[in-house]
């Protein structure tokens, strides 16, 4: 069997990406505008349906155009590959600020190979922005090519960071806040790691860290903050994963990485 061109197949792979994106995007835009208080449980439930419902849809259209790609979702919908090529996928990434009709949740959709992360894609309704980057290729959004930010001090830097669910991590991380704060020029929480990432590679903020994200919250942002010029490591240049994840521009990474890495 002939190899595809590797052009070629980012093509597909971005064009594939990005429509059914958008379509997720149409799917999961199709909600209340609030929940009363009282209804809390019932909204959660809605949220959780809506979440493996958008999985469902982007896994059968992936399979439909792709039937021998593999699949690792958050919500499970896990397959090995047939053809070299994986899809990452996070159907609602910042499910909270979904739940709550806050702005900035996203869907979150990357292929890889053998390579590691070929193509990514995040779009982000309330935000009208479609982040994407190819291997190699750059990164843009809304079809405008975007850069990091080269800042180079931390009093002039914008930092953005999220929070673990498990209430004694997040006291530890709320104390490496209280002593991050009096040295940047201020602190983001968004709530949307992929969209978090994804604000590095635009400059929207300066620099970015977080313990605990999962393959599905770093592999399309993270190929998209790469390819803007941002450095995405670990604790000391370490590989990003769950125990920690920083993403600025160079000189602005290595000054984070000796505050918290």
């Amino acid at each position: 069997m002939k190899q595809q061109p590797q052009t070629e197949l980012i093509n597909e792979l971005l064009i594939l990406a990005e429509g059914i994106a958008q379509r997720a995007g149409e799917l999961l835009s199709n909600r209340p505008d609030t929940f009363d208080i009282n209804e809390k449980s019932s909204a959660r439930d809605f949220a959780t349906h809506m979440d493996i419902a958008c999985e469902k849809m982007i896994v059968g259209e992936i399979l439909a155009a792709r039937p021998g790609d593999g699949i690792i979702g958050e919500e499970g919908a896990n397959r090995e590959s047939q053809s070299g090529i994986t899809w990452v996928i996070d159907p609602i990434d910042g499910t909270v600020n979904y739940f709550y009709n806050l702005p900035g949740w996203n869907i979150s959709i990357a292929a890889k190979d053998a390579d590691g992360v070929l193509i990514g894609i995040v779009y982000a309704p309330t935000l009208n922005s479609l982040w994407r980057a190819s291997r190699g290729g750059g990164a843009f959004l809304n079809d405008r090519a975007i850069h990091c930010s080269k800042a180079d001090r931390l009093e002039d830097s914008l930092i953005a960071t999220g929070f673990s669910y498990d209430v004694d991590e997040r006291v530890r991380q709320g104390e490496k806040i209280a002593d991050l704060i009096p040295r940047v020029r201020d602190i983001r929480r968004n709530g949307a790691a992929a969209v978090d990432l994804c604000h590095v590679a635009s400059g929207s903020v300066d620099g970015y860290y977080e313990i605990g994200l999962k393959e599905w919250d770093l592999a399309a942002g993270g190929l998209i903050a790469r390819e803007a010029g941002a450095i995405v490591s670990g604790r000391k240049g370490a590989p990003p994963g769950e125990e920690m994840v920083i993403a600025a521009g160079a000189a602005l990474h290595a000054l984070l990485t000796l505050e918290i890495g």
